[in-house]
Parts: C-alpha cells; structure tokens; sequence
C-alpha cells in the first residue's frame, strides 16, 4: 500500500490569515431534528485560508481566475527541499542539495513545526532570483509551508511577479513537518471557482510510483 502525507493544514475558526484577510466562519442553515432530516452549514473564508492555490488574478488584475487554470501542475512528481530556520529570502544556496535533475513540481520546508495555529509576521519567503532558477531548471509549480512565497510586509511581491512573467503555479500554507527530503507524488487539486483569485486544496503527497509524471 502506498505511503501518503497529509500536508495541509486544519482549517476553523482559529486558522490564522494574512491581517486584514477574512478568517473562516460557520453557521448551522439547518440541524438534524423534528422536520429535517439534515445537518446543513454555511461557511464564509478567504480562499487563501489553510493550504492553497493562489491564481495569476492574485497578482495580476487581468490574470485568470483559479477555476480556469489547467490542472497538470497540481498533480504529478514534486520534489521536498529542506531549507528548515532559512530567514526572510530561500536562497539558491538553500536548495543546491537537492537540486540536481529537478522534477517539475517543488516544495520548500521552512518551519521545524509549521505553526497551524498562529500567523507569523516573520515567514520565510523566495528571493526573486531563486523563482526565475527554478524556472530556468523547468519547474512549474513551487510550494512553501509559510502563507506566501514573498515575505508578509513585502507591497513589490517580487516573487509572485517572476511567477506570473514565468506562469508557474503557486501552493502555500503546506504542512511538511514530518515529510522526508525526497521525491514524491503531489495531489493538490484547486477548485474551479470561476471567478476567484485562489482556491483552497486538499494537498497530500504518495509515495512515488515508476509512472509518475
């Protein structure tokens, strides 16, 4: 049977957002009792709550919205890079171990535990020139265990705009902690919510099969 990783984080009322971002709320529309056979919830939350996809309309006012994205670079061999205590910028220096013949998805650990319950003001983000080698090296999607590739007071977003000149794809707000440096398959597939600028996922990894693309 194949191993897999649940690398997303628990998403509640707690689940910390970006400052000024929505947080995630709940309400009964209807509950199980005399009459109603169902319980049924409305929830309100910013689609960057938990691990997500962000979509170029995140970054760039006429980018596509996530539901019309191509699902390839969501699903397929990734990579996990240990750059573990690395603050602000992941460096190239960072990834150099564990960058030889790189598969087109890559996934950075930056936390010894990811704080799933706590926002951090001090996360680690990509520098540009990182982003614009990964791409050169024929990666398409790069993932991060913090909120955002760039770090949280950045306004420039330097990374996100290397991301939208190279249209790779973005995940965020991984959990690795307990996954080994390695290579693996990524099933991290967004919604087709048609007009959104990110969508959550339910990201894991499996272990690797021969036929993984």
């Amino acid at each position: 049977m194949d191993s897999l990783w649940d690398i997303s984080p628990p998403v509640h009322a707690g689940a910390p957002v970006f400052p000024g971002d929505t947080a995630y709320t709940q309400r009964w529309s209807a509950r199980i009792g005399p009459g109603c056979p169902v319980n049924v919830s409305a929830i309100t939350l910013s689609p960057h709550v938990g691990a997500h996809a962000d979509a170029p309309l995140h970054y760039d006012p006429q980018g596509a919205a996530i539901g019309a994205l191509e699902l390839a670079p969501y699903l397929g061999r990734c990579r996990v890079i240990h750059a573990i205590g690395v603050r602000p910028l992941l460096l190239w220096e960072h990834l150099a171990h564990a960058a030889d013949a790189l598969p087109p998805r890559v996934l950075v650990r930056t936390y010894e535990r990811m704080p799933v319950d706590a926002w951090d003001p001090a996360l680690a983000g990509f520098a540009p020139e990182t982003v614009e080698r990964l791409a050169d090296a024929g990666v398409r999607l790069i993932g991060i265990d913090s909120a955002s590739i760039d770090p949280a007071d950045s306004k420039q977003l330097p990374s996100h705009q290397v991301i939208r000149r190279r249209d790779l794809r973005v995940l965020e707000n991984l959990v690795l902690d307990d996954v080994p440096e390695g290579d693996y398959e990524l099933i991290a597939l967004p919604l087709k919510l048609t007009a959104a600028d990110a969508s959550p996922v339910r990201a894991v990894l499996r272990s690797l099969s021969p036929d993984c693309p």
